[in-house]
């Protein structure tokens, strides 16, 4: 096949790939494709992020595909506790609405696919993300941030098939097992923190998605008719326990996307914009994470001043965009990291929450070191605060309006007429 000069040279040794296994028939066809046209003993690397059993199916399935070796790590204690948790310290959402469930998963998949290509001797790296999305992105900026002379292959980039048919013929001429009925018309990533669903019959903005798509959580017009309480426990900026219960980040956030998922919380439909400069709608379910969010800024309310809050809000929206197109391990995103650790480390409280057909909605919140003062807010007489004191601060704060004001007047002011 015909290569274009800007990818990665064929190799002409037994030379080593780890590769970003699925199981799923593209990175099947991409294994074998690595194989015959790069001539690489392929090692394939499944990260499990909570996705169940078809993390140990597709180890065996990389092996019986001709992969040289499989690994599938449990990564769901460091996916939530050194990514997801970091995350949302920094209160993130791309575009107002996103709460980055792929865009966060991508750097641990990534930083661990260089740890075993350094393990295995491997020169190269290769995933199965497409070159229209920001996976390809996230991938290739994660290894070459911690190998700068990692050789990373894409075959969407790279290769001559022009549509699902020649796919399918190549893994029919391979042995690859290719599926006799139809999936549902849209593709999914899923992990601990949320499912999202693209393609398909979402492109159109204007569709509706299928009521029978979602797999996280219930329609909130059939969940209970009766509200439940949660309450979510924080320790400088993290969640620590469920009504009270501790639990371990995975966990927690597991437990969290069974409560708010019961009762409808935490689905999202949005066009956002990629990094490569088109706008593409995806359909996300988040129910732990979305559940996390409302309760965790209860608690902030009580405990950041207000300076440090509206401050930590100004750039939360910068970190979002940094994890979202691929830069967790720049160093900006890094220095961010570290501000906003100590921001959080006075984020210690309890929120109470009801969740109700979709609905999460803080009811309550509490914090031992709160900085609410009753007495001061209260409008009964009391308090250190002197009401007298008010009027000064008001026209010290006018004063510039005041002046403004003064001098559109003059230059407003209807001139005398010449007699």
């Amino acid at each position: 096949m015909t290569q274009p000069t800007d990818t990665a040279p064929t190799a002409t040794a037994k030379e080593k790939i780890v590769l970003a296994y699925s199981g799923g028939l593209d990175t099947s066809i991409i294994l074998k494709w690595l194989q015959t046209e790069r001539n690489y003993d392929v090692v394939c690397f499944t990260a499990d992020l909570g996705q169940g059993d078809e993390v140990e199916e597709a180890r065996v399935k990389a092996l019986n595909t001709g992969a040289v070796a499989a690994y599938a790590l449990d990564l769901r204690e460091e996916f939530v506790r050194d990514y997801v948790f970091p995350m949302f310290r920094s209160s993130a959402l791309y575009e107002g609405y996103y709460l980055l469930g792929t865009s966060i998963a991508r750097p641990l998949i990534a930083k661990k696919m260089v740890e075993i290509a350094e393990k295995e001797g491997a020169v190269a790296v290769s995933h199965g993300a497409t070159g229209k999305g920001n996976d390809q992105v996230r991938f290739e900026m994660t290894a070459y941030a911690l190998n700068p002379d990692i050789v990373t292959v894409a075959p969407w980039r790279d290769w001559e098939f022009q549509g699902r048919a020649d796919l399918e013929e190549f893994a029919r001429e391979h042995g690859i097992p290719v599926p006799t009925t139809k999936k549902d018309p849209w593709s999914t990533d899923a992990n601990m923190l949320h499912i999202s669903y693209e393609g398909g019959i979402l492109e159109d903005p204007w569709a509706e998605p299928p009521a029978h798509m979602f797999k996280l959580t219930t329609d909130p017009a059939e969940a209970p008719s009766e509200a439940e309480y949660v309450e979510i426990g924080f320790e400088k900026g993290d969640a620590v326990s469920i009504n009270g219960e501790a639990m371990s980040p995975a966990t927690l956030l597991q437990a969290a996307n069974l409560l708010a998922g019961k009762h409808g919380v935490g689905r999202l439909d949005l066009v956002e914009n990629r990094f490569v400069g088109m706008k593409s709608r995806g359909v996300y379910e988040t129910p732990g994470g979305t559940l996390l969010y409302h309760a965790r800024r209860a608690v902030e309310s009580l405990t950041l001043d207000r300076e440090v809050l509206h401050q930590r809000d100004q750039l939360s929206p910068k970190y979002a965009e940094l994890v979202y197109n691929g830069f967790w391990f720049a160093p900006e995103r890094e220095a961010l990291q570290v501000y906003f650790d100590h921001v959080a480390a006075s984020v210690t409280g309890t929120a109470r929450i009801k969740l109700y057909r979709g609905n999460a909605t803080v009811v309550g919140r509490k914090a031992p070191a709160s900085l609410y003062d009753k007495d001061l807010v209260s409008f009964e007489a009391g308090g250190d605060y002197n009401q007298h004191d008010a009027g000064a601060f008001i026209k010290l704060n006018a004063l510039r309006m005041r002046v403004q004001a003064r001098v559109a007047a003059k230059a407003n002011k209807p001139q005398p007429q010449e007699v």
